[in-house]
């Protein structure tokens, strides 16, 4: 049986248009069984069956509580968390998110070229990727620097685009340990063109694969 993904994309704030794009990138990615899904009474069951639960570009608060604590037991014992670009922006009143997530989303600024320093090649995400990738997409800011807390991937270059608010460390990238499970996060991922990407897609597949334990192609 193909491993199972739960992708969430339920927004209460704003709302990306790439997110069918995502869904159906991450249906044609690898040999995942992808459920997408809006409802978040899809959180109050057991999530033990799925390899990774995604949020894609989720906002605001989505979860009731026993989806919080479903979510929560889930990866402490050992479940994949993967979050794909607005996932920083969701669950702002659950303080729990915030350190399970490793950093909160803060501003970005407009939607343009820029560049991603890889700092750490020794990841499925990353391994693929240039020193520097030439990327386009808003930049994320976060309100504390996951760096400590999280093993950085990839960060942003500010001297690269206009707007960056973060100064010389700036991640953009990161994976962690939170409990038994793996937390994978990517501030990439806005745009729809994003997603047919090859580099991108590779990104994703190799955050989703690490996360889920699962091998990368």
């Amino acid at each position: 049986m193909a491993p199972r993904l739960l992708v969430h994309t339920r927004t209460t704030g704003y709302r990306h248009d790439s997110i069918p794009a995502g869904i159906a990138a991450l249906r044609t990615l690898g040999d995942f069984e992808v459920h997408a899904t809006e409802d978040p009474a899809a959180l109050e069951q057991p999530l033990d069956a799925y390899a990774a639960v995604v949020f894609l570009s989720t906002s605001g608060e989505i979860l009731t509580p026993a989806g919080r604590e479903r979510l929560a037991a889930y990866v402490e014992s050992g479940g994949g968390f993967v979050g794909v670009h607005a996932a920083a922006c969701t669950e702002y009143d659950w303080p729990y998110y915030g350190d399970l997530l490793g950093a909160r989303f803060a501003r970005h600024p407009p939607h343009q070229p820029g560049k991603a320093v890889v700092e750490d090649h020794d990841h499925p995400a990353t391994r693929h990727l240039p020193a520097v990738w030439d990327f386009t997409d808003e930049w994320y800011d976060f309100r504390t620097n996951p760096r400590g807390r999280a093993r950085v991937l990839a960060t942003a270059d500010e001297s690269s685009y206009e707007g960056g608010g973060m100064g010389a460390d700036h991640p953009l990238v990161w994976c962690r340990g939170h409990g038994e499970g793996r937390v994978f996060y990517t501030a990439l991922g806005h745009a729809r063109e994003a997603y047919e990407d090859p580099a991108f897609r590779a990104h994703l597949l190799g955050g989703v694969t690490w996360a889920a334990r699962l091998p990368t192609p």
